[in-house]
C-alpha cells in the first residue's frame, strides 16, 4: 500500500502506479508541495536546473511549464537524449514530475509577451499527451500561460479527450491559476462549481483553484467551498500560486500558505516567476515550514535520491 508522500523517497515514488501516487497525496493531509520550473530559460544556479533546486529547497512534486514534448529542453542537464529529459530530472531529483499542456483555441487571438510564446509541442493535443506518457510524464496539468485565452470550455473538452485515450497511463489535472487571458472567466469567474462538476466528470484526478489573495476576489471562503466539493466528488485539489507572488517575501508567502491550508486543499502549488524559472528559494522553505513545519521540510531536503 503507498505510503504517504511526507515518508516517500526516490524508490517509493519509482515504483508507484498513478493511483499510488494520488493515494500518497491524499494520505499526506494537505502537506505536499508542487513547485512549477521553466527549463528553457537560463537556471538561476547556472550548471543545476531548477528542478534540482525547487527539490534541494523542499518540493515533493515538480512541474515543468513551458516544456515542449517535440523539442524538449531543460538547461542545465547534463548532456543526453532530449526524449530523455524528463526520465533524467526524475533520476536527478527522486520526484514525480508532471507538466503543463495549454488548450489553446486560438493562436492568432493569444496576447502574451514573447516568453510564453506558444510552441507546437506545448500544445494539449492528443499527440502532445501520449508523446509526454512515453516520456515517463506522471501528471498533465491542463491549464493557460498569461494571454494564451485558454477557456473552460477547452480544458473540458480536452479532458474527455485524454481520458478516453489515456485511459491511467497519468494523472490528469485541470484548472486555471488566473484569468489566462480570458476576461469573461476573471475574479470569481476563474472556475466554479459547475466547472469543478464538469471537469471532474470529464476525467480529471485534481482540480486545480487560485490560491486565496492570489487573483481578486478569490478568498479562503471561496476557494474552501470550491475544495470542499471536488472532494465530494472524490478528486484531489491543488491551490496555485500563478500570479508571481511566488516572488514575494516570507511573511507574505506564510500568509498565503495558512491560508491554503485552510481550504483544505491536498497540494500546495508555488509558481515559476520569483525570478523567471522558479519560486524564490527562501519562499519555497518557508511555505513549507509553514504548512507542515521543520521535521518534515528538513526531511524532504536531506533524503538522499539514492534512498
Amino acid at each position: 500500500m503507498a505510503k504517504r508522500i511526507l515518508d516517500c523517497y526516490a524508490s517509493d515514488f519509482a515504483g508507484f502506479s498513478k493511483e499510488d501516487l494520488l493515494t500518497s497525496i491524499g494520505k499526506s493531509e494537505g502537506r505536499v508541495i508542487l513547485c512549477e520550473t521553466i527549463g528553457t530559460v537560463r537556471p538561476m544556479l547556472g550548471d543545476v536546473t531548477n528542478a534540482e533546486f525547487v527539490s534541494a529547497m523542499g518540493a515533493d512534486f515538480l512541474l515543468l511549464n513551458m516544456f515542449d514534448v517535440k523539442k524538449p529542453e531543460i538547461q542545465g542537464l547534463p548532456a543526453g537524449k532530449p526524449e530523455d529529459a524528463v526520465r533524467l530530472i526524475k533520476k536527478l531529483t527522486g520526484r514525480p514530475v508532471g507538466i503543463n499542456l495549454e488548450p489553446v483555441e486560438d493562436l492568432e487571438e493569444a496576447e502574451t509577451s514573447p516568453l510564453w510564446q506558444m510552441s507546437d509541442g506545448r500544445r494539449a493535443t492528443l499527440e502532445n499527451a501520449q508523446r509526454a506518457c512515453e516520456m515517463g510524464v506522471d501528471m498533465i496539468l491542463l491549464t493557460g500561460n498569461p494571454g494564451m485565452g485558454v477557456s473552460n470550455e477547452a480544458i473540458e473538452a480536452t479532458l474527455r479527450m485524454y481520458r478516453e485515450n489515456l485511459g491511467d497511463r497519468v494523472i490528469l489535472a485541470a484548472g486555471k491559476m488566473h484569468a489566462a487571458g480570458v476576461l469573461s472567466e476573471a475574479a470569481e469567474h476563474i472556475i466554479t462549481k459547475e466547472d469543478v462538476r464538469r471537469f471532474r466528470e470529464a476525467g480529471a484526478d485534481i482540480l486545480l483553484f487560485p490560491a486565496p489573495g492570489t487573483v481578486p476576489g478569490i478568498t479562503m471562503e471561496y476557494v474552501r467551498e470550491l475544495v470542499s466539493f471536488a472532494h465530494g466528488l472524490g478528486a484531489l485539489t491543488i491551490t496555485a500560486i500563478g500570479t508571481s507572488q511566488e516572488g514575494t517575501d516570507t511573511a507574505t508567502i506564510r500568509q498565503i500558505a495558512l491560508l491554503c491550508k485552510m481550504t483544505g486543499t491536498d497540494i500546495h502549488h508555488l509558481g515559476d516567476t520569483g525570478y523567471t524559472g522558479m519560486a524564490l528559494p527562501e519562499n519555497i522553505q518557508a511555505y513549507s515550514v509553514a504548512i507542515r513545519g521543520v521535521r518534515h521540510t528538513y526531511h524532504r531536503m536531506a533524503a538522499s535520491v539514492t534512498r
